[in-house]
Order: structure tokens, then sequence, then C-alpha cells
């Protein structure tokens, strides 16, 4: 393939498609970065070499415009001297070297439009390379979330998990009838406090009317013995 055609492929390739149809996007922009500067060496190594051309035949005219300028003075001169044959002699070779400057200049202007397209070339890849290496970082990016969350998903609906979930709930709802029981028994024990604190005080009430009639026996008896 061509370095025109691979530069025409990548140029017209629409990479929002391209990635829409790969299976891995970020395999297939990484291998199309690798290609645009691959090409983009290429195109400015032959650009390089056009340059040299150009310089060449911009070197070529300036020796053959001297070359002109030189056989215009040596016609002049002879005809100064009355030398026509002489003067027509250099006017054919000014002549000749006018249609290999004529030439010369054809070809410079072919180079200068192929070094213009060239640069037109390195602008339009430049600007879909750093296309690519945008969406590069930013398909790293979203790629490197999507399997976070795709392994936190799976986490998260994993059979184990949810055996593991139900387990913690049938622990709660056990500490929850332990709780219960033990609150039942809390109040119970509060109901006996409370009546007992109550019998401790119907006991004194007894033991005050114990002592009362002891007293009253005591003084009947001390009577009688009188």
């Amino acid at each position: 393939m061509s370095i025109f055609s691979r530069l025409s492929d990548i140029v017209n390739a629409n990479i929002n498609t391209l990635l829409e149809k790969a299976e891995d996007p970020e395999k297939i922009i990484r291998l199309m970065i690798q290609e645009m500067e691959d090409t983009l060496v290429e195109i400015r190594s032959s650009a390089a070499k056009c340059i040299a051309e150009k310089k060449e035949r911009q070197r070529q005219i300036r020796y053959l415009s001297d070359d002109i300028a030189d056989w215009q003075s040596k016609a002049e001169l002879a005809l100064s001297k009355d030398r026509e044959d002489l003067a027509k002699s250099a006017l054919r070779e000014k002549a000749e070297l006018g249609h290999r400057l004529k030439a010369i200049k054809a070809d410079l202007e072919v180079v200068e439009n192929q070094l213009q397209k060239f640069d037109q070339d390195i602008t339009l890849l430049q600007n879909k390379l750093g296309d690519a290496k945008n969406r590069q970082r930013s398909i790293v990016l979203r790629q490197q979330t999507a399997k976070t969350q795709l392994r936190t998903r799976k986490q998260v609906y994993n059979d184990q998990l949810d055996d593991l979930m139900f387990r913690f709930e049938t622990a709660e709802q056990r500490i929850e009838r332990v709780e219960a029981e033990s609150e039942a028994i809390s109040m119970g024990r509060s109901g006996g406090l409370a009546e007992q604190i109550d019998e401790l005080s119907d006991n004194d009430d007894i033991t005050q009317e114990l002592d009362a009639l002891k007293a009253s026996l005591k003084k009947t008896t001390t009577k009688g013995k009188k």
C-alpha cells in the first residue's frame, strides 16, 4: 500500500464508526495511532526530499539566470564590435539556456505544489492524530471505569454475597429474639421487685402490730400478778 493510499484511508476513516465496530476499542485506536504516526514519519521524509528538490531547482534557476545574463552581455559586446556572427551564436546559447530555465521553472512549480500538498496532508494528519490521542485517553479511562463497575456489580449480584446477606439477616433475627426474651425477663423482674418492696412495707406494719400486742399482753400479765 502506497503512502498516499494509506493517508487517504486514514483521513477518510471515521474514528467513531471504527470504535463502534471494534471488539476492543482501546486496541483499535492504539493501532490507528501507530499507523498515523508511521504515516506521518513517511510523509515528513517525503516532504524533506521534496524540499531538497526545490532547493536544487532554485539553485539551477539562479545559475541559469546568471548564464543567460552573461550570454546576453556577450551578444551585446560582440555586436558592439561588429561581430554579428558571434552575437548570433551568443543569442543561440542564451535561447538554449532559456528553454532549460523554463523547463526547470515548470519542475519547480510541480515540486512546490507537491510540497504544499505535503504540508496540507501533515496538518490534516496531525489533527487526526491529536483527535485519536484525545479519544485514546478518554477510552482508556472509560474502559477502566467500566471494568471497575463490572467487577463491583459482579460482586453485588454474586450468589455467595446474597447467601452471606441472608445469613446476616438470620443472625439479626436471632439477636432480636434474644433481646426480646431479655426484655421480657427484665419486665418480670421489675414487677417482682416492686412486690417485694410492698411486702417489706406490709411486714413492718405487722411487726409494729405484733409489738403492740406483746406490750399489751405484758401489761395485762403484770396487773394480774399484783
